[in-house]
């Protein structure tokens, strides 16, 4: 099932046009989640007036409704009828929206990835250009760009289709979280980037089946100034390396407008390994027995 993480909630009171968020109600974590009862399976996908799960601590049970002007899921607890917006934003106390109820509210399986930064974890999708975002060796970077791909599941089965590390997968209790990422994307580990489609085992590292896949998925792309190892749910991982052309992005023109042209990016003297058949032996067997120590993640 899909879920998604927010920061804070906002009540709200009557749902006509120019609605008004209520005051900041700051929880830590909250979560909604896919429900298998949601009317129409495990899609990545809640459709407006069906039900979802929220982990607030209230009663329930709860409705989707629909996304406000900013896209934040609207839902309503089935007890009190209270009606929350739930948001990564903490600034919209007493701003005002129209809602859409047409809308199905998708779960993004790379948005909500949390990346260590001097001031603590923070969303990538919420990184700008500038923001200071930590190294696995401990130094503070700046990010240079956020490229952003959205990817339709009809015309890019293959392509859409990203690896899950479960929580742990790694070793010494990392990622911290279940790490959704695209097949190609390097993880350090020894000293090492592995592509994550060549960890794939099956139980702690698989596919993400498509049918859990939303029609469009996003994937977000940290770039810096240097190809960087940095930390995504604890777990040490590379920065944007420029053997995707950046035209593939949906903000490409961001890019150009920023800097003028694109650049290359040299690559970290590391090996890099993409094919299941070369990962070291040694490193197999660690991820096969998890409560392993990792001896080291960035060599």
């Amino acid at each position: 099932m899909a879920s998604q993480d927010f920061a804070f909630y906002y009540e709200i009171q009557g749902m006509a046009p120019d609605v008004e968020h209520g005051p900041l109600q700051n929880i830590g974590t909250t979560t909604l989640t896919e429900l298998i009862g949601d009317g129409d399976g495990v899609n990545g996908n809640t459709d407006p007036d069906r039900p979802i799960d929220w982990n607030a601590g209230f009663t329930g049970p709860f409705t989707y409704l629909g996304l406000t002007s900013n896209g934040d899921p609207i839902i309503e607890d089935g007890d009190s009828s209270t009606r929350f917006v739930l948001s990564n934003d903490n600034s919209l106390a007493g701003t005002s929206f129209t809602p859409d109820f047409g809308t199905s509210f998708s779960y993004c399986f790379a948005a909500g990835t949390l990346i260590a930064t001097p001031e603590g974890d923070r969303e990538v999708e919420t990184l700008g250009i500038g923001d200071e975002i930590l190294t696995a060796d401990g130094r503070t970077v700046a990010v240079k760009w956020l490229g952003r791909q959205t990817l339709r599941k009809f015309l890019n089965a293959a392509r859409i289709q990203p690896v899950r590390i479960r929580a742990g997968a790694l070793g010494d209790g990392l990622p911290r979280r279940d790490l959704t990422v695209t097949g190609e994307h390097g993880m350090m580990i020894d000293g090492l980037v592995i592509n994550a489609s060549a960890l794939v085992n099956g139980t702690t590292i698989d596919w993400v089946p498509l049918d859990e896949i939303a029609d469009e998925v996003t994937y977000y792309h940290v770039e810096t100034e240097a190809h960087d190892a940095i930390l995504a749910e604890g777990a040490a991982a590379e920065t944007f390396i420029d053997y995707l052309d950046r035209r593939a992005f949906d903000n490409y023109r961001e890019y150009l407008d920023l800097y003028g042209a694109e650049r290359i990016i040299r690559e970290m003297p590391v090996p890099r390994i993409s094919a299941a058949r070369l990962v070291p032996e040694a490193i197999r067997r660690r991820l096969s027995d998890p409560a392993r120590p990792i001896t080291s993640l960035t060599g």
